[in-house]
């Protein structure tokens, strides 16, 4: 008999990955758990880099485009 994985997870799911894990066939489950888990983490960790990130490179690949603008042409409307 193949001894079972236990994964610890953490936060919200936690409940709801012991119990998923206790079911038949309890490692295939924990181990699809944890990369369900890790790929939330991931997409939310992304979102927040994207969020924050995306003006402040606009920025940046307008200062190093040609002509040279100064960041005052670069932020106003006109």
């Amino acid at each position: 008999m193949a001894p079972k994985v236990m994964l610890k997870a953490k936060g919200k799911n936690a409940k709801k990955s012991a119990a998923v894990a206790d079911e038949d066939g309890g490692a295939v489950t924990a181990v699809y758990t944890f990369v369900k888990d890790w790929t939330t983490w991931t997409a939310k960790k992304a979102k927040v880099i994207t969020h924050y990130g995306f003006i402040p490179l606009v920025i940046i690949l307008g200062m190093n485009s040609e002509p040279k603008p100064s960041l005052s042409q670069l932020l106003s409307p006109v």
